[in-house]
């Protein structure tokens, strides 16, 4: 199968998802948070505090995805390349020590994302990739731009401590193609379609209302 998807018409999935999510997915892009840490303007515990957040997020769509592995359309989207919750681990342990699971505590904000994503992963095909769209086509997207902004504002080594943004062996690029091709075959109704489309909308909002808790826990310190 080639990575490169073909040119995308108006009446594809990958096109419409993002058209009908541009506002959403821009409001995450611009949190303050993130900039925040970008830029090196927060305390390391703030980068720590997006990790643990980022561990409950992750562990809730891994989980999933080993509960619908077996679901033909699911099956299609598991990408072991992709998994995070490794990596995430092993950011923890830099950033706190052996003992970093002492240190996990959800926000509000992001036991509400959990509950939500392990509600519709669970539950069908149209959930789960929904949010898996979300998490790793953003992690392959501005995430690429924001890890290594992190890993030089917050004096990181090479490869500790910021694990979570880096995919070995995966061309950022030509994976989001092929991903978007996959979309566009994937054997769902009209309905199911809107769906999916609608959760990715809310997997949005969720990930911008945790970033926006982060925001005030560590903004005004």
């Amino acid at each position: 199968m080639s990575l490169m998807a073909d040119p995308p018409g108006a009446d594809r999935l990958s096109v419409r998802v993002r058209r009908n999510t541009v506002g959403d997915h821009d409001e995450a892009q611009r949190s303050g948070f993130l900039d925040a840490l970008a830029a090196g303007r927060l305390p390391w515990e703030a980068y720590a505090d997006l990790s643990a957040q980022h561990w409950f997020v992750y562990e809730a769509l891994e989980s999933a995805a080993t509960t619908m592995a077996d679901d033909p359309v699911v099956g299609t989207f598991l990408f072991p390349e992709l998994r995070r919750l490794p990596s995430i681990e092993s950011d923890l342990r830099f950033l706190y020590g052996p003992r970093w699971a002492d240190h996990l505590f959800a926000l509000p904000a992001t036991t509400v994302y959990c509950t939500r994503l392990r509600d519709v992963a669970h539950r069908g095909s149209t959930g789960f990739v929904a949010h898996q769209y979300t998490r790793y086509i953003g992690d392959l997207s501005g995430g690429q731009y924001l890890g290594p902004a992190i890993a030089q504002a917050y004096g990181l080594p090479e490869a500790e401590g910021h694990r979570f943004f880096i995919f070995n062996g995966v061309d950022p690029r030509a994976f989001k193609n092929h991903y978007r091709g996959l979309l566009d075959t994937v054997p769902w109704s009209f309905a199911e379609q809107e769906a999916f489309i609608a959760e990715v909308a809310q997997a949005y909002r969720l990930n911008i209302a945790m970033l926006s808790e982060l925001q005030s826990r560590w903004g005004r310190r």
